[in-house]
């Protein structure tokens, strides 16, 4: 057995006694018995619910919270660019100009289809 394969076993066994345990020591220590403050409904400091759990969401918050990650991870991609700015030279520079302009051709594209508008 080499180094790799016990580490793969030990790493796996571990992943999954552990949690085992863990939810084996909550149902032994942890309240058997919820009581009737516990089973009321709390809802942002309130204790009597407002409204219905029906109730519908605009698509817009949604739809900003999806182009919120798009535009972020994109800009993930500059830290590793920046790290290596020197080594990459003008071919890199060229590069992240050719992402930052496809990147902001897609935020235009955002603005003028009205996504972030609110009314």
């Amino acid at each position: 057995m080499t180094e790799t394969t016990f580490a793969l076993i030990v790493t796996f066994t571990i992943a999954t006694v552990l949690p085992l345990i863990i939810l084996g020591l909550s149902a032994v220590l942890g309240p058997q018995k919820a009581g009737a403050n516990k089973l009321e409904p709390y809802e942002s400091g309130v204790t009597a619910p407002v409204g219905t759990a029906r109730e519908r969401f605009s698509v817009k918050f949604y739809l900003v919270a999806i182009l919120f990650i798009v535009f972020d991870v994109e800009a993930v991609f500059l830290f590793p660019w920046a790290v290596n700015f020197r080594e990459l030279g003008l071919f890199g520079l060229a590069e992240m100009f050719i992402f930052i302009g496809v990147l902001f051709a897609g935020f235009v594209y955002v603005l003028k289809k009205g996504a972030l508008k609110w009314d």
